[in-house]
């Protein structure tokens, strides 16, 4: 896999970038609204592109077959999510193969959720792994990978404190991971507390902050959802009361979202990663606003 790009030679400009993320499409039309957002947001030259992959492999087959495509059709470096719920040892080596295969050098590498129930009781597969730093160990042994893993700025749910959670993500880290990716969260000191923890337990791995586009009110509630945590009285005061007025909202969010970006930009983060929802429309406004169009875009 040598001469492909990974996502920390993205990252080692002297700039900020931006990275995108897409869910795996469910059917025809959905891919056509997938592939639709990727060739536009193709043109602002993103650091770096990921497709997510389902619960228990549920989107498996999508994943690979649009990461492929995206190797091979796209001049996007691509980064393949991968979790080990409801997977043999063996069964993650073929996936990982076939990400090999396909060109792609980009791992993000996931325990992932129960599924059906993201707060239910693990129950980890007879012959699976338990832990994601165990799934980072068997990528990095199976070839030249640039490995991503999650964290979380308000703790993992099961974590029983901030400073389990930090050691955990450590643990990751140095288990062969190159970056985290921060879970979704609503202040910016709510990632620099993240980053500065991690500093503090020795560890200078990447941490890079993932952030929701804030466009309607469904785009709010999973923000919410996925971090987590309870929104800040200070950003429902700006939302809710404009939640039967779609234009209001959209502008009054996409603000948010972009004094969010700024204050991180001003902090030093190196990349921006945007959740997408398979649309593009939000996040070229977003990186336009920002300034982090390279020139050729």
């Amino acid at each position: 896999m040598t001469g492909m790009t990974t996502v920390v030679e993205r990252l080692r400009g002297d700039r900020p970038v931006f990275s995108v993320e897409f869910f795996p499409p469910r059917d025809a039309a959905d891919e056509a609204v997938l592939w639709r957002s990727i060739r536009e947001l193709e043109a602002f030259d993103p650091a770096y592109m990921s497709i997510t992959y389902g619960a228990g492999g549920s989107s498996r087959d999508g994943t690979i077959r649009s990461i492929a495509r995206v190797a091979t059709e796209t001049t996007l470096v691509p980064m393949a999510h991968l979790t080990a719920v409801n997977h043999s040892v063996a069964e993650l080596r073929n996936v990982i193969g076939w990400y090999a295969a396909v060109g792609v050098r980009n791992v993000l590498a996931l325990r992932g959720d129960p599924p059906g129930d993201p707060y239910g009781e693990w129950v980890p597969h007879p012959e699976g792994l338990n832990y994601a730093e165990e799934l980072v160990t068997l990528v990095r042994s199976l070839g030249d990978f640039c490995v991503g893993v999650s964290a979380f700025p308000y703790g993992h749910p099961r974590s029983p404190d901030l400073d389990t959670d930090t050691t955990y993500l450590v643990r990751k880290l140095r288990a062969g991971a190159d970056f985290a990716i921060a879970q979704l969260f609503f202040e910016a000191e709510d990632f620099l507390r993240l980053r500065d923890r991690v500093a503090g337990a020795g560890c200078d791995a990447l941490l890079i902050p993932g952030v929701m586009p804030l466009t309607t009110p469904r785009t709010l509630h999973k923000t919410i959802e996925l971090s987590g945590a309870s929104a800040p009285d200070r950003l429902l005061r700006r939302l809710e009361p404009l939640a039967g007025d779609p234009r209001a909202f959209r502008a009054e969010g996409l603000d948010v979202v972009t004094e969010l970006c700024e204050r991180l930009i001003a902090e030093g983060v190196p990349d921006l990663h945007f959740y997408t929802f398979n649309r593009s429309k939000a996040t070229r406004e977003l990186v336009t606003r920002l300034g982090l169009l390279p020139a050729r875009a």
